[in-house]
């Protein structure tokens, strides 16, 4: 958002020009002939393509009860998209590293349009073919998307390309940043096009074959997305010069266990591969039981669900985009993630904590609009603190993947971390619904627990 006095946009724009250096720089050769815009054009396709994975999110809960099955299933689609990812961020980084990002992020793009177009049939499957047939649509077309969302690694590798290594947190930041900004944008926009007159109008307007309904609608967006992330960066995305290895040039083929088993052999690696699964596994809590438990206990639909979401990717976008940037010139990597765990720890305690406060204090107003309550305030506050220390602990654990491999296997670096963080997130989600079933509080507090041993062996560790 812009200020008319400066502010957050500009200091953002600021960031980005600091973070690349100019074509002319006489510190290194340029990866591209204009390294300010490429990051503008790689960082505009991740944020258009999460965009499109935001709108789902809102509606993906309410799409599997529609079938009438248990809300297990939630738990165990979400794990699907991440052990795709898991299996295929490897490959996509390595693939990357052999022949190009370019095509990988094009082709990953492209296929994930047709994941999600997929997805949004998974109704009319149920209807002509019974439950079973819309459970199975559900799953391969979410399966199809994780898998495609492995090309995080290479999005990530193309900034470290064009990237100094002394300022690449900065420019890490800003695709957390996108991340960040596609759940501004994507949980509104979904919450909008499964509202009952928008679907009224697209069901006037859209041909028979096309179903219109509140989980198809979204479903096409984030579609239209995918396929509009391709079409920019088809016109606007230079592939980056770079160093291959010999081995690249080789063809020497690792299979995705190969690479973790070298990834837990280097020294500078095994401590964040762990790190990545911990992380990933103490906020699925979050990730998939959010919604879950504003709805139980707080009452909100999925609207009111969607708006905290769009509140958080607000504060992710501007923790992710310029804040985490900016401490990372005084404070270390390694002290960022210490104190992004002990952050997000404390948050993830105090959000069943708020529970409590809405049971107590649920119908004191704070003057104002009727809705403002305190159990609102201290949720939104938690959900600040979530958003800080999630930030803290993801950027500078990027910034410290990229530092610790060569230039010529950054792909295989992230693809390595981020398989670690897809397959803590296919673990988590459906540990964390069994816990949720048990007591509401116990994912939260769980996922708390698991984040100590990581901002202790950061907080000891010196770079």
């Amino acid at each position: 958002m812009t200020h008319p006095e400066g502010g957050a946009a500009d200091d953002g724009l600021d960031d980005v020009a600091e973070a690349v250096p100019d074509a002319d720089d006489d510190a290194q050769p340029p990866a591209v002939a204009n390294p300010r815009r490429a990051l503008a054009v790689v960082i505009g396709v991740v944020f258009i393509d999460l965009v499109g994975f935001g709108i789902v999110i809102p509606i993906l809960p309410f799409y599997v009860r529609s079938f009438g099955v248990s809300d297990a299933f939630i738990g165990l689609l979400a794990a699907s998209y991440s052990l795709a990812q898991f299996l295929a961020a490897p490959t996509l980084g390595r693939l990357s590293d052999r022949i190009g990002r370019r095509p990988v992020l094009l082709a990953s793009l492209a296929a994930a349009g047709v994941a999600w177009v997929t997805f949004g049939y998974a109704g009319v499957a149920g209807e002509r073919f019974g439950t079973v047939a819309a459970l199975a649509t559900l799953f391969a077309s979410r399966t199809l998307a994780g898998a495609m969302g492995g090309n995080i690694a290479a999005a990530q590798a193309y900034v470290a390309d064009i990237t100094p290594r002394d300022r690449r947190a900065g420019a890490l930041g800003l695709i957390g940043a996108a991340f960040g900004l596609g759940f501004v944008f994507g949980p509104a926009i979904g919450g909008l096009l499964a509202a009952d007159p928008v679907v009224a109008r697209a069901d006037a307007l859209l041909p028979a074959f096309v179903p219109a309904t509140a989980y198809s609608l979204p479903s096409f967006a984030a579609a239209g997305m995918s396929f509009l992330a391709v079409g920019v960066g088809a016109r606007f995305l230079e592939e980056p010069a770079r160093t291959r290895s010999t081995a690249d040039a080789g063809r020497r083929r690792t299979t995705a266990i190969g690479q973790f088993r070298e990834a837990l052999a280097s020294a500078a690696l095994r401590p964040l591969t762990l790190t990545y699964f911990v992380v990933a596994v103490a906020f699925a809590g979050v990730q998939v039981m959010f919604i879950p438990y504003v709805a139980d206990a707080f009452g909100y639909d999925a609207t009111a669900a969607a708006f905290l979401l769009t509140y958080v990717g607000v504060l992710g976008a501007v923790n992710q985009g310029v804040l985490v940037g900016r401490l990372s010139r005084v404070v270390s990597s390694r002290t960022l993630v210490a104190g992004g765990a002990v952050v997000l720890g404390a948050a993830l305690v105090a959000i069943p904590a708020t529970g409590l406060v809405d049971g107590a204090f649920g119908g004191v107003a704070l003057g104002g609009p009727s809705w403002l309550t305190l159990p609102l305030v201290a949720l939104l506050l938690a959900l600040a603190a979530l958003s800080l220390g999630n930030a803290l602990v993801n950027v500078s654990l990027a910034t410290l993947v990229s530092t610790s491999a060569d230039d010529a296997a950054q792909g295989a670096a992230f693809g390595v971390t981020q398989g670690a963080s897809s397959l803590g997130r296919t673990v988590g989600p459906p540990l964390m619904a069994a816990l949720y079933t048990v007591a509401v509080a116990s994912p939260f507090l769980a996922g708390a627990l698991l984040l100590v041993p990581v901002a202790v062996a950061f907080g000891r560790r010196r770079e």
